[in-house]
């Protein structure tokens, strides 16, 4: 496959699929129409056949509805996106990963670069992958010293077309999009923690998309890095804008600010993520219960504590230990982790992270001793490098 192959995307992939060059991927008239009458004539009940039986009828009502051609070629777009880099990422989907935004046109040798080369380089060394827009500036510091190995690449088609960086291009896992929107899903939905560098609007907009998801509840908990170098104040006086004008007029909630951290190191950056997940492995909300896995058990003591604190999250009866709930059951992988369950009143995100990290605290202080030198606190809006209040 030619580099301008690779470059344009899934568009080509699929191409190359029906004319049947990849082997053991070729995809004939014949199999198509195969496939399609098992799926719907299979006594098969399990959630995925059902759910490709209702997508198949979505596309057959297409026809029904005798929508535009525009909108048939942008869903049809949307979805081979989709397809494709979800077969991109299936196969690292045990790896946590980091998703780093920050400009294209900060240079090389620039602070900030070396900050974003030394940050990915310390990701990969304790384990985690790297997602970043595969082009320059940031996108290509972030990979540069984790390797094509250990990154992903989710660079997008501009007017203005924006070729990816020599360290991703030929790898398998650098993925071109067309569309903004199945771009921003696949960088927070692979994601388990997002680092911000300065950068432009495309970088705001990345920062805000990921904070009013985190907020209405529509992604997963995961940290939100600000990286600022000691000394600057690019996010210091983005910071001092949310306070003054978005909570000082009310327009969100003092909780609000546990969202996000700013960090002056790559290593004060790492350690904030690996703090993150130390006792928290991840949550699934199912009908009226909120479970959020663990890495270990909390006591009694402890369980009390969380109910004793938290209790404005909580809708009806307590926060008790549990085992797997029976709709986790199509999650195995998960099967053996404690978990703490409740009934959730979706009162606020921004407390439910202040949750995750007492959870964090106390399962690496059982005593309840904090690290505020460090930012190991409970309430990190009040936090500073100075310690907790």
């Amino acid at each position: 496959m030619t580099r301008r192959e690779k470059q344009r995307g899934p568009e080509v992939l699929i191409a190359v699929e029906r004319g049947g060059a990849r082997p053991g991927r070729r995809t004939s008239t014949e199999d198509i129409l195969s496939d399609l009458e098992r799926i719907l004539t299979s006594d098969d009940a399990t959630l995925s056949t059902m759910l490709l039986r209702d997508m198949i009828a979505n596309v057959l009502k297409l026809k029904r509805d005798q929508l535009d051609v525009l909108d048939l070629k942008i869903l049809r777009r949307a979805m081979a996106e989709f397809r494709y880099a979800a077969s991109v990422f299936k196969p690292y989907r045990g790896v946590r990963k980091v998703s780093i935004f920050g400009s294209a046109r900060t240079p090389s040798g620039d602070p900030y670069y070396e900050m974003g080369v030394r940050f990915g380089r310390l990701l990969a060394e304790n384990g985690f992958m790297v997602i970043t827009g595969a082009a320059e500036g940031i996108m290509k510091a972030g990979i540069e010293d984790a390797g094509a190995e250990n990154s992903f690449g989710a660079n997008i088609l501009l007017p203005a077309e924006q070729s990816p960086n020599e360290i991703i291009l030929d790898d398998p896992k650098l993925i071109t999009f067309r569309y903004f929107f199945t771009r921003k899903i696949f960088f927070l939905m692979e994601a388990h923690a997002v680092a911000l560098f300065p950068g432009g609007f495309g970088t705001h907009d990345e920062a805000f998309e990921t904070l009013t998801l985190l907020q209405t509840g529509k992604s997963p908990l995961l940290p939100l890095l600000l990286m600022e170098l000691p000394g600057e104040n690019y996010w210091e006086e983005w910071d001092g804008f949310v306070r003054r004008q978005l909570l000082g007029r009310g327009l969100i909630s003092e909780e609000d600010l546990s969202l996000y951290r700013t960090v002056y190191t790559p290593e004060e950056g790492l350690e904030w993520i690996q703090f993150f997940y130390s006792t928290y492995h991840s949550m699934r909300r199912m009908r009226d219960k909120l479970s959020i896995r663990l890495e270990r058990s909390l006591g009694d003591e402890q369980i009390r504590e969380l109910n004793g604190a938290f209790g404005d999250l909580i809708r009806e009866g307590s926060i008790e230990r549990s085992d797997a709930l029976p709709d986790e059951a199509d999650e195995p992988g998960l099967a053996d982790k404690p978990r703490v369950v409740f009934s959730y009143n979706d009162a606020s995100a921004g407390r439910l992270v202040q949750l995750v990290l007492r959870i964090n605290e106390m399962g690496r202080w059982p005593s309840g001793r904090t690290r505020c030198g460090s930012r190991f606190c409970s309430e990190p809006s009040r936090a500073s490098s100075s310690g907790c209040p």
